[in-house]
Parts: C-alpha cells; sequence; structure tokens
C-alpha cells in the first residue's frame, strides 16, 4: 500500500510540475515589447497600438510598442530574430514579412525558418482605384482600355512584396490587364499620381484608398472581399464586377523568435484572438477598416506557407527581380 502511495504522488507531481511551469508566464513585473518595423503613425503603427493597449489590459502586464524602420521592414524584423526567445519581444507586422527573402537580395533572415508564426490579428481587402483624367468607371471599361493594343497603364506599386505588390500582379493575372508597373516608396506618394493622372491605377489597402475615393480624386471601381463594405457600399466586389474568384486581402499578424517555447506561443495566440474580438466587438479596429481575423497558430502557419507559395508563384511569372 504504502509503495502504492507513493507511486500516485510521484505521477500527480510529475503532471503538476509542468502545469506550474506553464503558469510562469508571463510574470506582471516583466514588459511585453512588440516592434513595429515601420513609422510611427502608419497602418501598422496604429493597428499595433491598439493590440497592445487591449494586451496590457488583459494580460496584466506592462505592453509597449518601439518602432524600428527601415530596410522594407527587415530593421525592425531582424531586431525580432535576435532578440531572447522567451515570449517577451514580439514583431507586429503586415503580411509584406514574409516576403523579404523574394524581394530582396541580401535579406537578413528566412521569415519561415527564423521566426514562428504566432496570430493573425486583421486583416482588410484591396481597393482598385484609377485616376479620374481617364473618364473610366468600371472595372469592365479599364480592362478593355487595357488591352486594346493601345499599351500598357501605369499601376503604382509603393512597396515590394505588400499586399499591393502581389495583388497587383494577382490582378493582372486575372484580368488579363496589361500593365506596367510604377515602384514607389509608401502608398501616399502613389496615390497622390494616381490623383494627379501621372499614374493610372493602384490597388492598395481599402484603408489608405478610401478616403481619396470618397472625394473623388480618384475612382473607385472594385473591392478583392466576397461581399460590399461599409465603408464603400456602392463599390462592387470584383466577382460582381465581373472577375469572380479575385478576393484578396492585407493583413497584419505578430511573430516571435525561434525557439519560443510552445506553450507560450499558445498563450499569446489566445492573448491576440481574444484581444482582436473584442476590439472587432468594440468598433475600434472599425476606425481603421480592419476585421478581425483570429486563428489558431497551426492555421496561422498553414496560411503563411500558402501565402508565400502564391507569392513566389506570382513574381516569378511577372519576372520580378529582388533588389
Amino acid at each position: 500500500m504504502k509503495a502504492e502511495a507513493i507511486r500516485i504522488l510521484c505521477v500527480a507531481a510529475c503532471l503538476v510540475v509542468p502545469a506550474a511551469h506553464a503558469q510562469d508566464y508571463p510574470k506582471p513585473d516583466q514588459t511585453l515589447k512588440i516592434i513595429v518595423p515601420f513609422v510611427a503613425g502608419g497602418g501598422v503603427d496604429n493597428a499595433a497600438r491598439l493590440l497592445s493597449e487591449r494586451l496590457r489590459q488583459q494580460m496584466g502586464l506592462n505592453v509597449i510598442v518601439e518602432n524600428r524602420a527601415g530596410a522594407n521592414g527587415s530593421v525592425g524584423g531582424r531586431a525580432v530574430q535576435l532578440a531572447a526567445a522567451d515570449g517577451y519581444t514580439l514583431l507586429f507586422s503586415a503580411s509584406t514579412h514574409i516576403f523579404a527573402k523574394d524581394v530582396m537580395v541580401n535579406a537578413p533572415y528566412d521569415p519561415e525558418k527564423d521566426f514562428v508564426a504566432v496570430a493573425k490579428f486583421a486583416e482588410a481587402p484591396l481597393l482598385l482605384v484609377v485616376a479620374s483624367q481617364l473618364g473610366v468607371t468600371t472595372l469592365k471599361s479599364a480592362i478593355a482600355a487595357t488591352t486594346d493594343g493601345k499599351g500598357p497603364w501605369s499601376a503604382a506599386l509603393p512597396a515590394y512584396g505588400a499586399a499591393s505588390h502581389l495583388g497587383t500582379l494577382l490582378l493582372a493575372k486575372q484580368t488579363g490587364m496589361n500593365l506596367q508597373y510604377v515602384p514607389y516608396k509608401g502608398t501616399q506618394p502613389a496615390l497622390i499620381d494616381v490623383a494627379g493622372g501621372h499614374v493610372q491605377l493602384q490597388f492598395d489597402s481599402m484603408v489608405s484608398l478610401a478616403p481619396m475615393a470618397r472625394s473623388g480624386r480618384v475612382v473607385p471601381l472594385a473591392i478583392s472581399s466576397d461581399k460590399r463594405v461599409a465603408a464603400l457600399p456602392q463599390v462592387p466586389t470584383f466577382a460582381e464586377a465581373g472577375v469572380p474568384g479575385l478576393v484578396y486581402s492585407s493583413w497584419y499578424g505578430v511573430w516571435a523568435p525561434k525557439n519560443t517555447p510552445p506553450e507560450r506561443v499558445k498563450t499569446l495566440n489566445a492573448n491576440i484572438n481574444k484581444a482582436a474580438e473584442f476590439l472587432a466587438q468594440s468598433g475600434a479596429l472599425d476606425t481603421l477598416g480592419l476585421n478581425a481575423s483570429p486563428i489558431s497558430t497551426e492555421k496561422f502557419q498553414s496560411l503563411v506557407s500558402s501565402e508565400i507559395a502564391l507569392g513566389r508563384d506570382l513574381l516569378r511569372a511577372s519576372g520580378f527581380k529582388p533588389e
């Protein structure tokens, strides 16, 4: 009997130790640092700050956002790659992050191998707009204008590897539009040139393009969601405009350094998903034009892999060369 009692106590102790270990994260005296690889005040930064404040309230610890911009987001990414894999330093970035190897000649890391995909936070559809000087008001007429043998239209690309870049390549593939790509350093410089008639079109995050579309300075033709959005109810989806299957989004996610303990990744995923749902229900995400998109870590990792595969195919087919 004594031997049996001792055996039971040993088994119980083995069960308790991992549970106790799992409970040591997060510690309230620690600081959770979220690195944003872009300048303050932009779309990625604004979303990160919404998330950080909610995580502070949920997790009961100090949460700070640190901006480390430069080199197409790789400066901030490198800082997280080199950080301690303890769950207290995270990268909050756009889907641009996962294409570092594909758009940079000397990328400082491998986005898949050197990071753990923790959580997908939110997403927004892309909006196709054209210069008002063209007199084009429908997607059908835009496609016709670029396939009638008169030469290509110029399409603004705010950043290589961004959803706007890959979405524009997908647009050309699925519509047959003849496009010539013009690189820019950021959405706003590109949009100003479209509004001025210097570039014919831009396919970018609805959040960034909607204000000019509502003002009439550019003409919205279609949105890459599966249904119309309340912010621009008059704009048809691509399916409604005659191009079924073109559903594509700009999204934000969270990554941690590789070798971050799985139980900590799971804790972070649960908290980020909970925060995203709360921010959606409160209307806070609406102010940024975002939709919450909480999924498990496993599904996020699968999404990253499939997005990289699609993006590489589009880049290769377009003849893109890393810079």
